[in-house]
């Protein structure tokens, strides 16, 4: 990288933007516009009846990492992102360990931005995959 290049965000800072997140106990791994890589350990606090991680906690993580990968790749003159869908499979329960989160850019737009996140259990079977997209914010000029 030479001087003149952006330093880019390191994982701990991007995830501190995002205080739900954190607080669910998501941890950031990786973060770069090509792929952004992120975790979340099962625990009782965060399941559904029968010891199966919530839904709802997956969706939180793959929301989370896939607008990080959003972020990083956002068009110039931009602010943010925001989502403005997003669907999920899932394709197996998690009753223990950690599930990875990889995120990638589908579609890297003016307006909007597609991204993909696949969900991984420790035994690296695909547990859920989850596409969204997110609308380009840009800054108020007024």
């Amino acid at each position: 990288m030479s001087p003149s290049e952006p330093v880019p965000p390191k994982p701990g800072d991007l995830l501190a933007a995002m205080p739900f997140a954190a607080g669910l106990g998501i941890e950031l791994r990786e973060a770069t516009a090509e792929r952004t890589v992120g975790s979340l350990a099962w625990s009782p606090q965060v399941c559904t009846a029968g010891g199966a991680l919530h839904g709802g906690a997956l969706m939180a993580l793959a929301d989370s990492v896939g607008a990080v990968c959003a972020y990083l790749n956002l068009p110039e003159g931009a602010s943010g992102t925001s989502t403005v869908e997003s669907k999920t499979n899932f394709l197996r329960a998690v009753t223990s360990g950690h599930v990875r989160a990889t995120a990638r850019p589908l579609h890297l737009g003016g307006t909007l931005l597609v991204v993909q996140t696949d969900l991984h259990d420790d035994r690296d079977r695909l547990v859920g995959q989850t596409t969204q997209t997110q609308i380009v914010l840009r800054k108020n000029t007024d």
